[in-house]
């Protein structure tokens, strides 16, 4: 028996093996959960395909998240094939690479526009079409990180986008709690991905975990995987509009 038999839920956001996304698919699955699988385009369904295939899933379906069309779409098959779900994970985010590399002044209107639209506005679209097939509650988690709060060197606007998508956890949160829809958010601390090689200095980051982190440890795919577990099942049903830490106690102590 796991956690959660006879829970169905939506991933957005496996680009590969390495995803944090795909952690998350991981534990859930180990838990009992049916999962379905969103990909950006043809390429990213060549790796997504195979992996959510494993876990035997048979709804892998095609979404970019910045068209409202494509999420609708998306949550319109889930109906038509299951009638309701259970859970969404959101692990959207994106900047161009030149606005992650300049000073933060710097930063392109455009860039600008871009981070906030994929990092933060693609979870108030995707909780829009996924409330109404919450028809006896449920739990959308995203995932967030320290630069959000906190001026992280290198970080920039994807921690201004990332400060919009925790404030948008606490209104969404607070708009659906009466439909039993909790609104939940992860702050993993930085793990090695496809999206984080945007951002430099990662294996410093990632470094200063060892060294400073009260556990001694960097965190990685399967910490943040069973925390998401613990969102996605009953056991945390007094929980919403939280922004929970999984880096290992980074964010509690200060660094040199």
């Amino acid at each position: 028996m796991g956690f959660l038999d006879g829970k169905r839920g939506i991933i957005f956001g496996v680009a590969n093996d390495m995803s944090i996304a795909w952690g998350i698919a991981q534990q859930l699955k180990a838990q009992g959960a049916t999962l379905a699988f969103t990909y950006l385009n043809e390429a990213l369904e060549k790796r997504v395909r195979p992996l959510a295939e494993s876990l035997g899933s048979e709804l892998i379906l095609p979404c970019d998240v910045a068209k409202d069309e494509d999420i609708e779409q998306v949550f319109k098959k889930i109906g038509e094939a299951w009638g309701e779900i259970d859970f969404v994970i959101h692990s959207v985010a994106f900047a161009n690479r030149e606005d992650l590399k300049r000073p933060f002044s710097q930063t392109s209107r455009e860039g600008f526009k871009l981070a906030m639209d994929i990092s933060a506005y693609s979870l108030v679209g995707v909780a829009r079409y996924a409330a109404p097939l919450m028809k006896n509650g449920g739990s959308i988690v995203t995932l967030t990180y320290l630069g959000a709060t906190r001026a992280v060197p290198n970080y920039n606007v994807m921690g201004v986008a990332k400060a919009a998508l925790e404030a948008s956890t606490r209104y969404l949160a607070a708009e659906l709690g009466e439909k039993g829809i909790r609104v939940n958010a992860i702050s993993a601390g930085p793990i090695k991905t496809l999206a984080a090689s945007g951002v430099a200095g990662m294996k410093h980051k990632i470094k200063l975990m060892d060294e400073y982190a009260p556990l001694r440890r960097a965190v990685d795919q399967d910490d943040v995987g069973r925390s998401a577990v613990y969102f996605v099942s009953d056991l945390s049903s007094g929980v919403t509009g939280e922004v929970h830490f999984v880096d290992g106690g980074f964010s509690t102590v200060v660094s040199a």
